[in-house]
């Protein structure tokens, strides 16, 4: 049983990734207009750039395949996301937010640091 625990543990972890990456194909429009808001530039291409990396991120870690390597794309893209959107630290909800994404960079440095695990493609 205890060989499986990292595969649910993965799971829960990429799945925000996976529904918030589908949910920004889904509304492209709208969450560009919401990064325009934030005074990103060149938004279209950051746009596509984050749902690469919320996508493949999110199915590496899934998977197992290079999970190191998707985690790791992750922690960036959560560092830059949290740079931009979330340190209005006053505010409660972006507090929560913060911290949200600080819990999430834990998992995933766990991934780094020790790999996805026996139940993955790669087995590490």
């Amino acid at each position: 049983m205890q060989k499986f625990i990292p595969l649910i543990g993965r799971i829960f972890l990429a799945l925000i990734f996976l529904i918030s990456g589908f949910g920004k194909i889904a509304d492209f429009s709208g969450t560009q207009l919401y990064m325009a808001l934030q005074g990103m530039p060149m938004t279209g291409l950051l746009l596509v750039f984050a749902i690469i990396f919320e996508l493949g991120g999110g199915l590496s870690i899934i998977t197992g395949l290079k999970a190191r390597w998707g985690a790791g794309a992750l922690i960036v893209f959560l560092v830059l996301a949290t740079a931009v959107f979330h340190m209005d630290l006053a505010d409660r909800m972006q507090m929560t937010q913060f911290l949200k994404n600080l819990s999430m960079i834990g998992g995933l440095l766990l991934i780094v640091g020790f790999g996805s695990g026996y139940c993955s493609i790669d087995k590490n």
